[in-house]
């Protein structure tokens, strides 16, 4: 005979959060095990049964109740002090791991690995990787950053920001840029196709067969794009994308212009053939600011879908696929929301420079 116990009170929404916990491949498995426990009592079946379907002891079944019952399903994340695997590494161990890892540089190189610093300290390099998982170190991994020095940095800054999130009536933004030197390479060798456990393959090396440069203008509004490949990138050839805007653009339209301080954007002839146009209005990033223009966000799309595993024989194929990639994308676009504030890009900066100017 089961030994008879009262059926375990639920509510709906815990229920539903047990049963999630408990299909979730994430979970470790004994939590899941408690769910388990929980989600069973509740359907009335005894302790017996539970512990031996679930392979744990009756008490086990017993306590996981209570402390349900007690505490609800946050009850069952919790783990008793003094239960568990007794800490074998002691806490000035693994205080000088961090140090070393945050302070110091093994001989001869620029970072720690697991393998150095396990030698170093005289532990396993499985302890050195859990001490970094603890403490959210990542000494193999860096981040490239540059501060602006642009003197005019704020002024722009709230310029652009300002037509990204509070856009003027009867206009359009565009976000410009050239994606120059865009090469044509041709792989040396068939690569092999994508097959069930093998992902597909190219070779490292290549043929380059010249180069071409994408003008390109990502309308705001509705996420498209205007594209020309030209030779080369000089104020000629920005003279005629400016051209190529003004045939597709709406006439009745306003067109503002963002777009970085290279040297073609200034030229005299560019600002001799804007002042006959006055609907063209430009407004220029800070310098050392890419990120603030959002075409450039497209130009990863392009390239991580497009460019970089393809093989071109020539240029003209180059070309070919970006026009093809320009022609997909505009029929199905998808707009880039920009959502930060001019004062929470400040923020972030106040506290780069803080940090930087600390450590130097």
């Amino acid at each position: 005979m089961w030994d008879a116990a009262a059926p375990l009170e639920i509510s709906p929404d815990d229920r539903r959060l047990l049963e999630t916990w408990a299909r979730g491949h994430n979970t470790p498995l004994s939590l899941a095990t408690r769910c388990h426990i929980v989600l069973r009592a509740a359907e009335g079946i005894p302790n017996r049964r539970i512990a031996r379907d679930l392979h744990v002891s009756r008490p086990t079944v017993i306590l996981w109740r209570e402390r349900f019952q007690a505490g609800g399903a946050a009850a069952l994340t919790k783990i008793e002090k003094g239960r568990g695997r007794k800490r074998t590494i002691p806490a000035h161990k693994v205080r000088a791991i961090v140090e070393a890892t945050l302070h110091t540089t093994p001989p001869g190189a620029t970072h720690w690995s697991c393998r150095t610093m396990a030698k170093a300290q005289g532990v396993s390099a499985a302890t050195v990787q859990r001490i970094w998982d603890d403490h959210g170190l990542q000494p193999h991994r860096v981040e490239t950053f540059k501060l602006s020095r642009d003197r005019k940095f704020v002024e722009k800054l709230t310029d652009v920001v300002g037509l990204y999130l509070n856009p003027p009536e009867k206009a359009a933004v565009l976000c410009i840029d050239e994606k120059s030197q865009v090469q044509a390479l041709d792989r040396t060798q068939p690569g092999l196709p994508l097959k069930k456990g093998r992902c597909g393959t190219m070779t490292h090396d290549y043929k380059r067969h010249g180069t071409t440069s994408l003008f390109a203008a990502l309308n705001m509004l509705d996420g498209k794009v205007i594209g020309q490949c030209l030779a080369r990138h000089r104020h000629q050839e920005f003279l005629k994308f400016l051209r190529q805007l003004d045939r597709e653009m709406p006439k009745e339209l306003t067109l503002h212009l963002i777009l970085d301080n290279y040297g073609t954007h200034n030229h005299e002839k560019v600002r001799a053939w804007l002042a006959k146009h006055p609907r063209f209005q430009l407004h220029f990033v800070p310098t050392s600011s890419s990120w603030l223009n959002m075409v450039e966000r497209w130009f990863r799309e392009l390239t991580a879908k497009r460019i970089r595993r393809g093989s071109f024989a020539s240029v003209d194929d180059l070309i070919a696929a970006i026009e093809e990639y320009l022609k997909t994308w505009n029929q199905d676009p998808k707009p880039f929301v920009w959502t930060a504030s001019v004062e929470s890009i400040l923020e972030k900066l106040a506290r780069c420079k803080a940090i930087y100017e600390t450590l130097h």
